[in-house]
């Protein structure tokens, strides 16, 4: 319980190829999901975040994977265990405590925003 996960999504097509992040956070039979066009940086301005519909649990484990119905790969970029620091995981704000490599410190979700900062 408590593990989240980044992964890059690539989506191809015919002339391009859009790269876009997905995070994820156990949240008991799946994960809350969120896809970033950016990902936050450490104590700088905050970014658009898209809710997006929850995810199944195995996405916490997978290192690869190509896509069914040509939608493209993930790939696992930054992992860990989270905190919660919110009053629960069921509302438009989210506070929790990462631990990975790209994504260390608090993020704090709020509607369409995110921003990371340094947590003591």
């Amino acid at each position: 319980m408590n593990n989240w996960v980044l992964l890059e999504h690539k989506v191809y097509s015919a002339i391009s190829i859009d790269i876009h992040y997905d995070f994820l956070v156990e949240n008991g039979e799946d994960c809350l999901t969120w896809k970033l066009l950016t990902l936050p940086l450490l104590d700088q301005a905050s970014i658009e975040i898209f809710k997006q519909p929850n995810h199944r649990l195995i996405w916490l484990t997978r290192v690869e994977h190509e896509l069914s119905r040509n939608r493209g790969s993930v790939k696992r970029i930054d992992h860990g265990i989270f905190k919660n620091v919110s009053s629960k995981l069921d509302s438009e704000r989210f506070r929790f405590i990462l631990d990975g490599k790209l994504l260390r410190g608090l993020l704090e979700i709020s509607g369409n925003f995110c921003r990371l900062s340094k947590y003591n």
